[in-house]
This record gives structure tokens, C-alpha cells and sequence, in this order.
């Protein structure tokens, strides 16, 4: 089932494994006293192997001029109503500008997305990717509140995290929808048993108010940011918080932020059917033959009855757990993140065909943070618990039968998976905030804004949405035709040509740029 009642996309962080398969100082414009917490100092040292919570592995390598990724913790106010109370620990990570000190511009602090994902982990693994940017910024990224080692968000243990994704998210039937109730409300009940004291300080406004006390004990007069995915979301919301502190910012794989939770969803499933549909076009268009549809059509209708054979006879997946229908399209949906990872979804679904499942399971466990030996990162409490602290709507199972047919014909693969997952937070133990956030941003610095008209968990229209939000004169709209989700990690040296003379030089692309 989806991690989240809206999945706002996740940052394809994990390909790795797969792959393993085959300026001037400005005013302050912060609303409400930050304390001492600004007169912090950061102790930076190496470091340490990504922690369990963060998704494990090993301590980044070092960067290709030798120098070593550096981590400290910074203390935020946990309630910023009450700036002087408790703290909460905000980890983060950087490496230091390789260029000539008297031209480093400042850091340019990078969110990945989810909500959910460790920036921590992340951004060593796109290090290369960012190298030119690095010669005139340090590159800083972190780990959200509730997320990784910033107070992250505990729920459910690992074979219960399973079970939780294992089980029928489209119920077909009243025995189906109460176990399925009852496995969501278990999850949420988890959490507020191991992190009920931290559930309400996890909205993206908390998040946006630690990025600002982030600028100042970075020495930053104004906030450069790239954020990917949720993270135009957080952007959006810091822009508004304080736009007058707003540096250069950009904007890839955007959400839409005039969008309920509902209609995130049914966005969702139209983009992630769009991406289906190109896929399997890319598929049977080549000159050998798709091994898994001899047209289009009959790739999605063989995807259909996998998923329906799958629901009344699991499969052999990674020992000892068999590839259930949920865990499948799961694994179908996290292939559509990246065209790279196409060639592993043909794997998956052919192997499917002929009764193994691990692929696809694999791509599964991608999706929900789940590493090779069994552990799954806080990923999916995280994301939960920030969707749920944002989203005001709760929904019913009476609304979501209402809108299943509408939901079925957007995505005959995933609509009906995605209007279930908006149940998530029907029991959470927190209000949500509102029923979307406020991004207006009048005053602030011009944000690029990219959408990707392929990209199935951002559809494209949520970028010209993003540019309207933040006002006239702030959003800068570019378009990248392209597959996948985000697109200055596709490679496209259009969107990087722009993205880099943006942040390198503060030349702003002309609104309406489209790259092919």
C-alpha cells in the first residue's frame, strides 16, 4: 500500500541497489524569536555509517578532490511557540566549497524529499552530480525533524513493517476493508505510543522555521536552497515564512500546493498512469520485441491481471516472504520514478510472469525503506507523520467508495491502490494543519521552478500551480520534456545549463524556457 495518505513523491535515493541486480546579508524576516538557539556552533567532524533510522549502509566515500563529508548536530526549538523550551536535534551533513574561498557564494542547503528521506544519507550519493555547484557553495543537506537522527519518528518494528506492507491495500470485499482498517490503525497507534510526545512538531512550518535558524548558524544572510520533490513543498513554505531571506532557490519535481490530499491522489494516479504509458510505448517501440506486451494495451493488460492473480495467489518473493499484490504494484511504481530503472521493471514483470517475484520486490522494498538485511529506515513513520501534521482532511471509507470509480478510470493500475491510502490518517492522534499549504511569497527572490511533463508522482501541472502560488515576479516556470521524476538528475544539459547559472552566476532563466 502507499506509505502516505498524499505519497508526495519520493526521491529515488536507493537506485544503488537495484543497479547492484544486473552573497550580502540581508534583515531577518523570521516570525517569533529564535532564543540563543542562533548563537549555536556547530561541531563538524567526519562521518559517522548512515544510521539504522537514516537506512543504514556504510560511511560516505570521500569526495573525488579527497575531501571528507562532514556531520553536526544542530539543537532547534521543538515547539517554536516556545522557542526557549525543549530542543529537538537537527543532524546535518556537509562538504565544504571546493573553489576559491573569495568567490564561495555561501552553503546551498538541499532537501530531498519523501517526506521522509534522510538527507543525511542522500546527498553523498548525488555528491558528483552537484560538483560544479560545490565550486562556489558548500553543499549542506539534513535531516527533517522526525526524520533519521533528528528525533525521527518510530512506529512499527520491522516484521510488523512487513506484515504492514504485505497486506490488501484495495479491499475487495467487508472482511478485506476491516483488516485493512485495523493494520492502519495499528501503524498509527504505534507511533503515537513510541513518538506522541514529537507528533505534533513535525508540520512542514516546523521544518521551514529550523531551515531559517539553519541559514543563520550557517553564517548565510539569506537561504540558497535546491529542493526535489516534497522539498518544493518545504521551499514553498519557507518562502512564504520569510521571503525576504529567500537567496537563490530552485524548485524540481514540484508539488502542487493548491492540492487537497484527495486530489493529490487522483493526481497521482493520473501521473503514474501517464508514466505507465510511456513506458510501456518505450517498450514495445524498440526493434527486438517487448517481452512482457506485443502492444500497448496488452503490456498493461498483462501489469492488470499479474495484480489480480496476485490478490488471491502470492508468489515467491525474497525468502522467506512471498510478492503480494500490494508489494508488486509498489515495486511497478517505484520502476516509474527514473527511465533508468525501466529496463529493471521489464526484469521484474518478466520474471512475475513466470512465478518469481524477487525483482519486483526489491523495487518494493526501494519504495519503503526497506534495506537488504531486513531493516527498514523511518521513512515511512516519517512520512506519515508529516503528511498527517500538515493535511487537515480526514477521510472516511464512505469517501473513498465515492470516489473509486472516478479514481479506477484516472489509473485502472493504480487509482484504486492510491484512493485507499488517503485512510491513512483517518485515526492519526494530531489535527492536521490545513487542507494545503500557503506558499505565497510576495518580496521573495525569484525561485526557478522545474516540471517534467513524464514525471508520474509530481504530474507537470503542479509546477505552473507552484508558480502562481508564489506570485508574480517570484516563480520563474521551466519546462523539461522529459521522463522520470525531477530534471536536473536526468542529466539534461538544457535544465543544468539553467539550474547552474542560476545558482553560480544569479542569471534567471526566461519564464516559460522549455528543454527537450
Amino acid at each position: 500500500m502507499p506509505t502516505s495518505p498524499r505519497p508526495r513523491a519520493f526521491a529515488v535515493a536507493a537506485v544503488a541497489v537495484l543497479l547492484s541486480l544486473s552573497a550580502a546579508s540581508c534583515g531577518d524576516d523570521a516570525k517569533g524569536d529564535d532564543g540563543d538557539l542562533t548563537a549555536q556552533k556547530l561541531s563538524w567532524e567526519t562521518c559517522e555509517a548512515p544510521s539504522e533510522s537514516e537506512g543504514g549502509g556504510t560511511a560516505p566515500s570521500a569526495l573525488p578532490d579527497g575531501d571528507l563529508w562532514q556531520c553536526a548536530t544542530m539543537k532547534a526549538a521543538l515547539d517554536w511557540d516556545e522557542p526557549e523550551g525543549d530542543t529537538v536535534p537537527i543532524s546535518l551533513i556537509r562538504a565544504k566549497s571546493s573553489g576559491i574561498r573569495s568567490q564561495r557564494i555561501g552553503s546551498l542547503v538541499f532537501n530531498f524529499g519523501g517526506p521522509g528521506l534522510s538527507g543525511v544519507k542522500t546527498l553523498p550519493s548525488f555528491g558528483e552530480d552537484y560538483a560544479k555547484l560545490r565550486t562556489r557553495y558548500d553543499l549542506v543537506s539534513f535531516d527533517p525533524r522526525g526524520v533519521g537522527r533528528s528525533a525521527g519518528i518510530q512506529c512499527e518494528d520491522d516484521e510488523a513493517l512487513d506484515e504492514y506492507f504485505q497486506q490488501d491495500g484495495t479491499p475487495d470485499d467487508a472482511t478485506e476493508r476491516t483488516d485493512f482498517l485495523d493494520n492502519m490503525k495499528s501503524f498509527n497507534s504505534a507511533c503515537e505510543e513510541n513518538s506522541g510526545q514529537t507528533l505534533p512538531y513535525v508540520r512542514t512550518t516546523d521544518a521551514a522555521r529550523d531551515m531559517d535558524l539553519m541559514r543563520r548558524v550557517l553564517g548565510d544572510g539569506r537561504l540558497h536552497y535546491f529542493g526535489i520533490s516534497y522539498g518544493t513543498e518545504l521551499g514553498g513554505v519557507y518562502a512564504h515564512l520569510f521571503p525576504k531571506n529567500v537567496g537563490r532557490a530552485v524548485f524540481d519535481a514540484v508539488v502542487d500546493p493548491t492540492q487537497t490530499a484527495e486530489q493529490g491522489s487522483l493526481g497521482q494516479a493520473e501521473g503514474f498512469q501517464l508514466a505507465l504509458d510511456n513506458y510501456a510505448r518505450d517498450c514495445v517501440s524498440k526493434a527486438e520485441d517487448c517481452p512482457v506486451g506485443d502492444t500497448e494495451q496488452d503490456v498493461e493488460d498483462r501489469i492488470i491481471k499479474l495484480l489480480s492473480d496476485l490478490d488471491s495467489k502470492p508468489i515467491t518473493g525474497v525468502f522467506p516472504r512471498d510478492l503480494t499484490e500490494s508489494e508488486a504494484r509498489a515495486g511497478i511504481a517505484q520502476a516509474l520514478y527514473s527511465q533508468d530503472l525501466w529496463q529493471y521493471l521489464t526484469e521484474g514483470l518478466e520474471q512475475a510472469y513466470d512465478g518469481d517475484g524477487r525483482v519486483l520486490m526489491l523495487l518494493s522494498d526501494s519504495l519503503n525503506g526497506r534495506s537488504e538485511n531486513g531493516e527498514y529506515s523511518n521513512l515511512t513513520a516519517a512520512n506519515v507523520s508529516i503528511n498527517c501534521a500538515d493535511d487537515k482532511p480526514r477521510y472516511t471509507t464512505e469517501d473513498v467508495e465515492a470516489r473509486l470509480a472516478e479514481f479506477r478510470a484516472t489509473s485502472p493500475v493504480f487509482g484504486e491502490w492510491l484512493a485507499w491510502s488517503m485512510l491513512s490518517c483517518t485515526n492519526w492522534a494530531v489535527a492536521g494543519a490545513a487542507d494545503h499549504p500557503d506558499v505565497r511569497a510576495p518580496g521573495s527572490a525569484p525561485i526557478l521552478v522545474i516540471g517534467n511533463t513524464g514525471d508520474p508522482a509530481t504530474p507537470y501541472e503542479g509546477a505552473r500551480k507552484m508558480v502562481e502560488a508564489l506570485g508574480r515576479g517570484v516563480g520563474i516556470g521551466l519546462t523539461y520534456k522529459g521522463q522520470g521524476h525531477g530534471a536536473y538528475s536526468s542529466g539534461n544539459a538544457c535544465v543544468q545549463t539553467a539550474v547552474d547559472g542560476y545558482l553560480l552566476t544569479g542569471k534567471v532563466p526566461k519564464s516559460g524556457t522549455v528543454c527537450s
